[in-house]
């Protein structure tokens, strides 16, 4: 799959990468992230990691950025979130948001 970004110019675009724990992999939580970002008009992706965490990148407003914060810390209904990881990121400018 090709996935498209570039280096915002914008590098006041605020941008939030999370790494979230517990059991988030095989329950459908990258597609609840997805709908939840995709609701709030945000960009980035959501991907499974192989020690069994979920990293998401998001680039948005800061009201929609805490909104899905909100929504990671509760987790999809499958899904039992142990920790969640908020990281600053580095400004980027995707296409949509995407699972990978």
């Amino acid at each position: 799959m090709n996935y498209q970004f570039v280096i915002s110019e914008n590098r006041d675009m605020p941008a939030r990468r999370w790494y979230i724990s517990g059991i988030v992999q095989g329950v459908g939580f990258r597609y609840f992230v997805s709908r939840e970002a995709r609701a709030l008009d945000l960009t980035g992706y959501a991907k499974n990691l192989a020690d069994g965490r979920v990293e998401v990148l998001a680039v948005g407003s800061r009201e929609s950025l805490d909104d899905l914060a909100s929504a990671l810390h509760k987790g999809a209904p499958l899904s039992q979130v142990r920790s969640v990881d908020e990281q600053e990121a580095a400004p980027e400018e995707w296409a949509g948001f995407h699972v990978r």
